[in-house]
C-alpha cells in the first residue's frame, strides 16, 4: 500500500498545524535541500502549452528519492468555475522504484511557494523589513504573507489587485490574523514604503505590473507570477538595476522575468547564496530580485517534509497502487481469475 494524502487530509493537516507553521517547516527542509543542490538530478520542467494554459510535469531525484509534480496553469479558469492551478504529486524510493507517497499538491504547492519566497527573502531582503506589498491578491497571496511573517516578522501589508473583490477577500482573510492592511489605490501606491514587493498575478501576458521608478533603494522584489514563456510582471529596468537571483537558470531563462533580457544577462542561482559560496545582499541600498518560476526541488522538499510529518497519523491514508503478485514474475496471476486458477490446478 502507498501513503495517500488527499485534499480532505491535506486541508485537515494544514488546519491542525497551522499554515504558518507548515510553511516554516517546509522552509527549513527547503534550505537544507538547496544547500545540497549538486546531489540532485535536475531538469527543466516538461510543458505542454495550449491557447488556454499550460500543463507541466516537474521531475527530480537524489540518490534516495524521486519526486514529480503534475501541475496546470489556466488563467481563465476562474471565469469558468475552475481553479487556475491544480496539482498532484508523488514521492518514490529510488532503490526499488516503488511509490511511497501520493499527494494532492494544489494546497501543498501554495505552502511550498510561500516557503520558497520566504527562504529567498531571508537571504536577500533587509533584516529590518516589516512592510510588504502584495500585488495580485489571488490564491497565493495569503500564503505569501504568512510565510514572510513567519520568516521575517512582516506585519504590514499594502495590497493591490485589479479586481476589488480579490482585495476584499485578502483583507477579510488576513486582518483577523493580526496584519495591518492598507488597501492601495494602484500598484504604484502599493509599492510606496514597501520593504518587500511580491508580484503574483495570473494573466499569462508580457506585462509591466511594477515600474522601476516605483522601487525605492533597498527593496527586495519577490517576482513569482512570471512562470511561463510570454509572461512577465516587472519593468526590465528593475532587472538591469538590481541583482537577480534565480532557482534553476536554464528554466528561468525561458520562463522568468529574465526572458526579457539578453540570454547572457548575469544572474545568481539562489543555492550558491544559501550554501555561502556567493554573497546575497551586500548593502542596505541594494535592490534584489528573486525571479522565481517554481522548481522541482521545492516540490521534492515539500513532499518529503509532508511524508515525514503525517506518517502514522490520521492525516495519512493508503491507496493500493502496486500490482504485487506472490511471484514477482507472474503478473498474469492477478488477472487470470478464479476459473483459470482452478483449471491450472486441475491440469497440475
Amino acid at each position: 500500500m502507498v501513503m495517500l494524502v488527499d485534499v480532505p487530509r491535506m486541508a485537515s493537516w494544514i488546519s491542525y498545524v497551522g499554515p504558518e507553521a507548515a510553511i516554516e517547516g517546509i522552509r527549513s527542509r527547503l534550505e537544507a535541500d538547496y544547500r545540497r543542490w549538486p546531489d540532485f538530478d535536475k531538469t527543466p520542467r516538461i510543458a505542454a502549452h495550449s491557447p488556454l494554459g499550460v500543463i507541466e510535469l516537474m521531475p527530480i531525484a537524489d540518490a534516495e528519492r524521486y519526486a514529480f509534480k503534475y501541475v496546470n496553469g489556466h488563467p481563465a479558469n476562474p471565469l469558468r468555475g475552475y481553479q487556475t492551478v491544480t496539482a498532484f504529486g508523488a514521492l518514490a524510493d529510488v532503490h526499488n522504484g516503488y511509490p511511497v507517497l501520493v499527494a494532492e499538491m494544489t494546497l501543498l504547492t501554495a505552502l511550498r511557494t510561500a516557503a520558497t519566497s520566504a527562504m529567498a527573502a531571508v537571504a536577500l531582503a533587509r533584516s529590518d523589513s516589516h512592510t510588504m506589498a502584495v500585488i495580485g491578491n489571488g490564491s497565493q497571496s495569503e500564503f505569501q504573507a504568512l510565510g514572510m511573517r513567519a520568516a521575517l516578522g512582516i506585519d504590514t501589508l499594502r495590497i493591490w489587485d485589479t479586481d476589488p473583490t480579490a482585495m476584499a477577500k485578502l483583507a477579510r482573510n488576513l486582518a483577523p490574523l493580526g496584519f495591518e492592511i492598507h488597501c492601495a489605490t494602484s500598484a504604484e501606491d502599493a509599492c510606496r514604503g514597501a520593504d518587500i514587493v511580491t508580484t503574483c498575478t495570473a494573466d499569462k501576458t508580457l506585462a509591466t505590473i511594477v515600474r522601476d521608478e516605483w522601487i525605492a533603494p533597498g527593496t527586495h522584489l519577490n517576482a513569482i507570477g512570471g512562470d511561463c514563456p510570454g509572461k512577465t510582471e516587472l519593468d526590465p529596468a528593475i532587472l538591469n538595476r538590481g541583482d537577480v537571483f534565480v532557482e534553476f537558470t536554464p528554466q528561468t531563462r525561458i520562463e522568468g522575468e529574465i526572458q526579457q533580457l539578453h540570454p547572457d544577462h548575469p544572474v545568481t542561482e539562489l543555492w550558491t547564496v544559501l550554501d555561502g559560496t556567493v554573497a546575497g545582499r551586500t548593502h542596505d541600498d541594494q535592490v534584489t530580485v528573486f525571479d522565481s518560476v517554481g522548481f522541482a526541488l521545492e516540490d521534492f522538499s515539500a513532499l518529503s517534509y509532508l511524508a515525514d510529518a503525517v506518517a502514522g497519523t490520521r492525516f495519512a491514508g493508503t491507496v493500493d497502487l502496486i500490482a504485487d503478485p506472490d511471484d514477482p514474475r507472474d503478473l498474469f496471476s492477478l488477472v487470470a481469475g478464479e476459473e483459470a486458477a482452478v483449471r491450472a490446478a486441475s491440469a497440475a
